[in-house]
């Protein structure tokens, strides 16, 4: 059976997405491939977001800020699901890409260039992809999954659900 394909996609494509990207395929390798991009990257990742990766014990070779553009055209790889990580909060702008996936927003804030904002975004990125990875993805319907992506992402780093 193939991986779920999962594109995490942000504005910058510098921390959230890539926080994201690293620690789906750390935790889900071989169930998950999980990919990242920008609807405006800025072309380097965050040091910070590399610090805290390594911190944890996952590997950050081969991560970049890339445009979504690579995932939208020909011979870009099929996406199972989408997922927005920027902050609707702070009026930022998220990308929307149209595809035959399951989208969902997990929107948190940037953690801009505190080191100390990095633990505490990579914090909620693992609470939300290991709640990712106890679903059943492989046998939930569409609409199920939609549902369950959904709520994930209302969860905050409180570990409260907000609307």
């Amino acid at each position: 059976m193939n991986p779920c394909r999962v594109l995490f996609i942000c504005t910058g494509n510098s921390a959230r997405s890539i926080l994201s990207e690293a620690t789906l395929n750390h935790l889900g390798k071989g169930r998950f491939e999980a990919f990242s991009a920008g609807s405006r990257p800025n072309g380097r990742v965050n040091p910070y977001a590399i610090e805290e990766l390594k911190a944890v014990g996952i590997p950050t070779d081969g991560l970049s800020s890339k445009s979504w553009d690579r995932f939208t055209g020909e011979g870009a790889p099929p996406l199972d699901i989408v997922i927005t990580v920027c902050d609707n909060a702070a009026n930022e702008t998220c990308p929307v890409l149209f595809g035959d996936f399951v989208k969902a927003h997990w929107g948190q804030p940037d953690p801009a260039a505190a080191q100390e904002a990095f633990r505490v975004a990579h914090a909620l990125v693992l609470y939300r992809v290991t709640a990712l990875l106890n679903l059943p993805v492989e046998t939930m319907s569409r609409d199920a999954l939609k549902q369950a992506l959904d709520h994930i992402g209302t969860i905050t780093d409180d570990g409260e659900e907000h609307a």
